[in-house]
């Protein structure tokens, strides 16, 4: 299919692209073309897996046994063993978080049975009689490269409450029509069929979301390395193929005894064919902010070298690259991004704005060194409330935005709700629709990964990096198509290919290395969002 050109902007040739690959999603056919859209923003928000929110959402495929327009049955969750769970393990800590209004612990979620289950039900959790609202924050879930595999478990998705370190909490959803996010997706698009881009957590989902790929460790392995003990220990088959993490020394037999533990579960793949390691966890940018301060002796605008968690500059090619060798003008909007340049040594601080610098994929890379690039880094590395707002009101954001909320107002299970966050985001398009930009925009919220929390569908086949678990995705524009759930698949990568195929654009090595794999395994290539576009009415 990559022969076929990509920047071709009428939907009606989507047929014909189409033949490029005989299983390619088709998007509708209208005499529209896609330069009525002149701005894309994409709000990035955290952790939270399709079934969590939107579960119960009409004509969506939902929760099995629980809305009716879901496809598939539901499969109980299995031990470490392979057997069925006589009943969910504990949620191992307690439900909530610490410094709630209701507390939830674990002795509470003992005994519960082996399904899906409504964290904010009214009559209490699981007949708990507590009632955890979703302004109430819960205990964080493991959410990790390896560990979103083994809980996939090869697509039947019958590990999450084994391979979790919050046991049935892994389980939990909410009743998503009280959000106003929920609203909006009735009012335009919801994607149904978006999986995460990258297996795991968020670092590595971030920098999918910019190039579509995973960042390298060179030499990760030698002697002076900082990074040498951060290589994960795994279990692989016959054909070299990833099985499980390594279980540690006296790991117990079964989830009901005590949560998973492993060798080492680091940051690092060990070496791949080429002798090439990549960071697949969290790890820091060396450049600030970054959750390392800065060593003794090198400037105070990197961060500590010596440290294991501190990633060697990235060179491979951006979206941000392809934009700007076209003279697309784009930035990237990180809230508290201000505030965490003037208090480094205090960006993780659990109140506000609780700044996280894995959450800046861009400031991984060599194009943003803060000494020799201040210039390029000072035009697309920008400030939320100092500049998005008012670039928004006076109808200069650029062509494309990308927007991440702080961690209070991100939806992030252990310090923060899904209450605050839907308000935010919420609030927020409220703006962009009042702004004179808007009668030509393209939003895209979505999230980055799913937290750990479980969703049913099966998961398709592609590349080493994933995709991995579903997640949800509202389109909104005044071209979406309105109170319509689009069921073409997507990835995270889909929203690299519909800025790809508007601005005309090559396509990023990740987004063809993704497309191939998935068809080698007999797997339907991403849409780019074109699906949820109805262009010939305007």
């Amino acid at each position: 299919m990559h022969n076929c050109k990509p920047a071709l902007l009428s939907l009606a040739l989507t047929a014909a692209l189409a033949g490029c690959a005989s299983n390619m999603p088709q998007a509708p056919v209208t005499s529209g073309s896609l330069d009525v859209i002149q701005n894309v923003v994409v709000i990035f928000a955290e952790n939270r897996a399709f079934d969590n929110l939107y579960g119960l959402y009409p004509g969506a495929n939902g929760i099995p046994g629980v809305n009716p327009a879901a496809r598939g049955s539901y499969v109980p969750q299995k031990d470490f063993d392979g057997s069925v769970l006589p009943v969910l393990p504990p949620t191992w800590n307690g439900l909530t978080a610490a410094g709630q209004r209701v507390t939830l612990s674990q002795a509470q979620t003992m005994g519960w049975p082996n399904k899906p289950f409504r964290i904010d039900d009214p009559a209490g959790v699981n007949g708990s009689g507590v009632q955890v609202g979703q302004d109430v924050v819960t205990r964080d879930l493991v959410h990790r490269f390896y560990n979103n595999q083994m809980q996939i478990n090869g697509g039947k998705n019958d590990k999450f409450a084994a391979y979790s370190d919050a046991g049935g909490l892994s389980m939990g959803y909410y009743d998503g029509s009280k959000m106003a996010l929920w609203q909006l997706a009735r009012q335009y698009t919801l994607a149904d069929n978006f999986f995460m881009g990258a297996f795991g957590g968020s670092f590595l989902n971030h920098q999918y979301l910019i190039c579509a790929c995973a960042p390298s460790y060179p030499n990760a392995d030698a002697a002076d390395s900082p990074a040498k003990d951060s290589i994960s220990a795994i279990d692989t088959d016959a054909k070299g193929q990833f099985l499980r993490l390594t279980p540690a020394t006296g790991a117990k037999a079964s989830v009901l005894d005590g949560k998973p533990t492993y060798k080492n579960d680091s940051n690092l793949t060990p070496k791949d064919s080429q002798g090439m390691f990549y960071a697949v966890n969290t790890m820091q940018p060396l450049y600030q902010p970054s959750g390392n301060a800065p060593g003794a002796k090198g400037p105070s605008q990197y961060a500590d070298t010596t440290k294991a968690t501190t990633l060697p500059a990235q060179t491979a090619v951006t979206i941000g690259d392809r934009l700007t060798a076209k003279g697309i003008s784009w930035a990237w909007y990180a809230g508290g991004w201000n505030a965490s340049l003037a208090q480094r040594s205090n960006i993780y601080n659990g109140g506000q704005p609780n700044f996280q610098a894995h959450h800046q994929p861009f400031n991984y890379y060599a194009a943003f060194d803060p000494l020799t690039q201040q210039a390029y880094r000072q035009a697309h590395l920008k400030d939320f409330d100092a500049e998005f707002l008012r670039d928004a009101q006076a109808g200069r954001l650029p062509a494309v935005a990308f927007y991440k909320p702080q961690g209070n107002l991100n939806q992030h299970a252990g310090y923060a709700s899904v209450a605050d966050g839907d308000e935010h985001i919420a609030q927020l398009i409220t703006k962009l629709q009042q702004s004179p930009q808007w009668k030509n925009m393209l939003i895209v919220v979505t999230y980055d990964e799913n937290g750990g929390i479980y969703d049913h569908a099966p998961v398709p086949k592609g590349d080493r990096w994933g995709p991995g678990s579903r997640i949800p995705a509202i389109i909104i524009s005044p071209y979406a198509r309105k109170g319509f759930v689009d069921h073409t698949q997507y990835d995270t990568a889909s929203i690299l290919r519909f800025i790809s195929r508007r601005f005309d654009l090559p396509a990023l090595p990740g987004v063809i290395e993704r497309d191939t794999a998935l068809q080698a395994n007999g797997e339907a290539v991403m849409g780019d969002l074109s699906n949820a576009l109805e262009l010939a009415a305007h």
